[in-house]
């Protein structure tokens, strides 16, 4: 048999405008603010109808909640992994490499974020934001550590945050600035695992 049905071209295809709609609002969103971007400027930025946008999605809202979790989505499998795994230093480095990645495919998620902050504790995404990050904490801090070594851990992931929020504003290659955080984050839990 082989080949691609007409069924699958049509999926592909939908997948992509869903795909593009989900970027071309997100532009607008981090550009002009949430509440000020309408469903009609994001349909008119992708040259589509409005009918053709409400076929994928019927509100801001729906298009924003579906980007958070597409974007999740990496940092969901590596939690389900990382539950699994020892609190090794091996695991430990797989994981912040492994979230550095992660963080980095979401960055203009990351941009909107922290300039929209009262959207997203509206929309309940903050909240599940918060609830990822402490499972990811609980992943990284080893219980049995002293109380230094567990902070050590902690702030590996503080770091990755700051590298995603903060850290951007020093200028240079934002992929340097990414190998630059993980280095860091990389070292703190290697500290804590040397015990010094």
């Amino acid at each position: 048999m082989g080949g691609t049905t007409m069924d699958d071209t049509k999926r592909q295809r939908r997948g992509d405008t869903r795909q593009r709609i989900q970027d071309v609002a997100l532009e607008l969103f981090v550009e002009q603010g949430y509440e000020k971007t309408s469903l009609r400027e994001i349909a008119e930025h992708l040259d589509v109808t409005k009918a053709a946008l409400y076929y994928h999605f019927k509100t801001k809202e729906e298009i924003l909640v579906s980007i958070f979790e597409d974007l999740s989505r990496p940092i969901d499998d590596l939690i389900e992994w990382g539950k699994t795994q020892p609190h090794s230093l091996e695991t430990k480095q797989e994981v912040l490499r492994r979230y550095s990645e992660a963080l980095s495919g979401a960055a203009p998620f990351f941009r909107f974020m922290q300039e929209n902050q009262a959207t997203i504790r509206d929309l309940s995404i903050g909240e599940q934001f918060k609830d990822r990050m402490m499972q990811m904490r609980e992943i990284v801090r080893d219980p049995g550590a002293s109380l230094t070594d567990q902070v050590r851990c902690i702030s590996a992931l503080f770091t990755m945050h700051a590298g995603m929020f903060v850290l951007q504003d020093l200028g240079g290659d934002p992929e340097d600035v990414r190998k630059a955080t993980l280095q860091v984050a990389v070292g703190l839990v290697s500290q804590a695992h040397s015990g010094t």
